[in-house]
């Protein structure tokens, strides 16, 4: 049986930066603490809080090698060192987004620590523990 590109990649980051995954899961866990209740309306309490925490705990400085670690673990190179900005790394609403342009597409990475609840007035609300989604675009 052949495991999917992204199937191979989630593997890849939880059996070698489940500490990272952890991490990113500690920092989103500090971030939904200061909310007022269990989900907020206010984005500018998700995702400038989310940002400082990892930079704080130098989580963020972390995110460019385990991208290149699971392209490179995928098979692939990419053309340039990656950094912890756009756009290799974005810190959105849902969490961490990791991006790497490879052979076969954009493979992404996004490590979901947040969810957006639909409704009359759409909000935040913290994934415990910590989703990883892996999709080749």
């Amino acid at each position: 049986m052949t495991v999917s590109l992204p199937g191979r990649v989630d593997r890849r980051l939880r059996g070698e930066h489940g500490d990272i995954l952890q991490a990113v899961d500690s920092c989103a866990a500090m971030v939904a603490a200061d909310w007022d209740g269990q989900e907020t309306a206010n984005r500018s309490a998700v995702v400038p809080p989310l940002r400082r925490h990892l930079e704080q705990q130098g989580v963020l400085a972390t995110l460019p090698a385990v991208l290149a670690d699971v392209v490179e673990f995928a098979g692939y190179s990419l053309p340039a060192t990656p950094v912890a900005a756009p756009p290799y790394v974005v810190i959105t609403s849902r969490g961490p987004l990791l991006r790497a342009t490879i052979e076969p597409g954009r493979l992404v990475v996004v490590l979901e620590a947040f969810n957006i609840v639909r409704g009359p007035t759409p909000a935040y609300r913290r994934i415990e523990p910590l989703e990883v989604a892996v999709t080749l675009e």
